[in-house]
């Protein structure tokens, strides 16, 4: 009733229908592609294709003018890319040569001598205007272009939906998380399921024969020890019986002696014990007198020499490393 109409600005695509009047749902999937490209979007473009004959005229190879077209095509092209590539890279490009001239011979639609200066046709000469190479361009060529269509992605195949069954939702369903350190809610926890969390249950124990040979090995090793230890006790015990029996026998002689010699009885071992005795302080006796003439000769040869070597002896052991003296023997 004289409101204006608001076109719609929805992007929703028209319903389709094919051959068979059923909706084309790859619709969607084309959108935004040339016809020429392929896409798969059925599960019939997912079977393998039908294998034709052997003669088939599509499997024949193209024929000598083909190959010569279609590599000629390819070479015009590829001339056309490289000489744009060429002429953008040049520093300064030369002026292009114009075209020859055409001529063109032009009647009038309406004759007189009011028209045309009274000239019943004309010739005109149409050359093509000479283009400045060092004009800038015109239009701007850095303009963004927003990008292409991606690849449509690929079909994803839904089997049809089934109800879930208890079983499924059971497999489905996933136990609360359970750490052996951390438990911010503050739930108690069953043993079984720290047990189960931390998969000892799961874990197959294996002993490795080397653990036996290890255990035999320390057990021959402790009752070696064992032996050593009793053998070495034995041996202690049996040189400590032997001490104490030549104590004993030691002090029987010395109380046999000390009866005897109670008596009045002198034996030969007594004798030769006194002999030893007597000829040890004889010895000692002819060594003091060799010292003592000794001395009388130093005196009596050099008094001064006397008094410092009575110093140098009776001299501290610190002093005399300090001061560098020889070492007495």
């Amino acid at each position: 009733m004289g409101r204006e109409r608001k076109e719609s600005t929805s992007n929703a695509l028209a319903v389709q229908l094919d051959a068979q009047g059923k909706i084309q749902y790859d619709v969607l999937a084309r959108q935004g592609h040339s016809k020429e490209k392929i896409i798969y979007s059925k599960l019939t473009d997912l079977l393998p294709a039908e294998v034709v004959a052997e003669d088939d005229p599509s499997l024949e190879r193209p024929s000598e003018d083909d190959v010569q077209e279609t590599t000629e095509k390819t070479r015009l092209a590829l001339e056309r890319l490289t000489h744009t590539k060429i002429a953008a890279a040049m520093p300064v490009s030369c002026a292009e040569r114009a075209g020859p001239a055409q001529y063109i011979r032009y009647t009038p639609s309406q004759q007189g001598a009011a028209f045309n200066s009274g000239a019943k046709q004309r010739v005109i000469r149409m050359v093509e205007a000479q283009k400045d190479p060092i004009e800038p361009p015109k239009f701007k060529i850095n303009k963004k272009i927003p990008r292409g269509p991606p690849s449509p992605p690929a079909p994803v195949m839904h089997s049809p939906t089934r109800k879930l069954t208890v079983k499924e939702q059971k497999e489905w369903k996933i136990p609360p998380r359970i750490s052996n350190w951390k438990n911010a809610k503050g739930y108690t926890i069953p043993l079984d399921k720290r047990l189960a969390v931390d998969g000892r249950g799961l874990q197959q124990v294996h002993i490795n024969e080397n653990a036996a040979k290890v255990a035999e090995a320390l057990y021959i090793a402790d009752r070696k020890a064992g032996k050593a230890v009793a053998m070495r006790a034995q041996l202690e015990k049996r040189l400590a019986q032997k001490e104490k029996e030549k104590k004993e026998e030691h002090l029987r002689q010395l109380a046999q002696k000390a009866r005897e010699e109670r008596a009045g009885i002198r034996t030969q071992a007594a004798a030769t014990d006194k002999d030893e005795e007597a000829r040890e302080r004889d010895q000692l006796r002819y060594e003091r007198h060799k010292d003592r003439q000794r001395q009388r000769n130093i005196a009596r040869a050099a008094p001064d020499k006397r008094s410092k070597l009575q110093r140098e002896r009776e001299r501290d052991i610190s002093e005399q490393i300090a001061l560098g003296l020889p070492a007495k023997n």
